[in-house]
């Protein structure tokens, strides 16, 4: 088979991955906008959403409740997808992203601090994000710098900040409750402020779109990003704080929602290839998929926490990674 020819075949399969998706999507969409403990009709939805009618409590169910959860349920996948496929080529390891890294640990410290001290909560999970993703990468470099002791050392900053987590809930006294139940993460508090702030994180990482060749490039691990011209000095630390923040954006308003940025991009790459040109937007459209369809199957479940449903999921999907990646090896 000619090259092109496979270019053309493999274009084909993306344009039609990203349809499928798109279609579930929306499909996903109305099914979670319609259904819930008051079952609404299409026409009710309508009326909410362009402020139609005298239906007054659909209004409020669709305008208030749903919609926002939707929508941050969406943006948080999206976000911590893109933003394990982003971690995960400039590290060149496939066991990167916001969880194993420390960054998901460090943003949970941050913002526990903040409900613990009353804080704002947004810029102490971000700053807490980024100190974590300082510490990772200082010890990755004293011990070596390669990407395994980068992921070790995102693992050992993990384990300790969420120590620190454990710390400030003993200390919170009467707060305690609010540091649990965020800590599990769940989106039944989502207002429309989260989302504007969960998408904002979704647009910043998904500027990596504009570097896609450079990600491709670094994908290969070595010296190749520098032998094929990239700016590797301006790059990684760039798009590695694009991704802490995407991933503090997520955590400081919905809790610690663990393996999204591990298992959409191994999804998405044994799907249609490893090109970031296509690999970033299906993990997008996967991403917002696949949370927002476990944030509805724990709605109906009687407000189950999400976070514990995508590490049920996840902690398996994780011990096969390691297996496949060893195998290989």
């Amino acid at each position: 088979m000619r090259i092109t020819d496979r270019i053309r075949q493999d274009r084909k399969r993306a344009l039609l991955c990203g349809s499928l998706l798109s279609v579930a999507l929306i499909a996903l969409f109305f099914w979670r906008i319609t259904s819930g403990d008051v079952d609404l009709s299409l026409s009710d939805v309508a009326g909410a959403l362009l402020g139609w009618g005298s239906n007054d409590q659909a209004h409020i169910i669709v305008r208030v409740v749903r919609l926002p959860r939707i929508m941050a349920s969406m943006g948080a996948g999206a976000s911590l997808a893109v933003s394990g496929v982003v971690l995960q080529a400039l590290l060149a390891n496939p066991l990167a992203e916001p969880y194993t890294l420390g960054i998901a640990s460090g943003a949970a410290f941050g913002a526990s601090l903040a409900i613990l001290s009353g804080w704002v909560v947004t810029i102490s999970s971000f700053a807490g994000a980024l100190i974590a993703l300082a510490l990772v990468m200082a010890i990755s470099w004293r011990s070596g710098g390669s990407t395994g002791h980068t992921v070790l050392a995102g693992i050992v900053v993990g384990s300790s900040l969420s120590a620190g987590v454990t710390l400030a809930k003993a200390l919170a006294g009467d707060k305690v409750a609010g540091i649990v139940f965020w800590l599990m993460g769940g989106f039944s508090g989502a207002s429309w402020g989260s989302v504007f702030w969960v998408w904002f994180g979704v647009l910043i990482v998904s500027s990596s779109l504009f570097f896609s060749s450079d990600l491709d490039a670094l994908s290969l691990g070595g010296n190749n990003g520098a032998v094929l011209g990239v700016d590797e000095r301006v790059l990684r630390p760039l798009l590695a704080v694009a991704a802490a923040f995407s991933a503090a954006s997520v955590v400081s308003f919905f809790g610690v929602i663990g393996f999204v940025g591990l298992v959409v991009p191994h999804l998405v790459r044994i799907s249609i290839g490893a090109s970031h040109r296509v690999l970033l937007p299906l993990s997008m459209l996967t991403g917002a998929l696949l949370l927002s369809g476990a944030d509805g199957i724990v709605r109906e479940l009687g407000e189950l926490p999400v976070g514990v449903l995508t590490s049920l999921v996840g902690g398996p999907f994780f011990c096969w990674i390691l297996i496949r990646e060893r195998g290989r090896g």
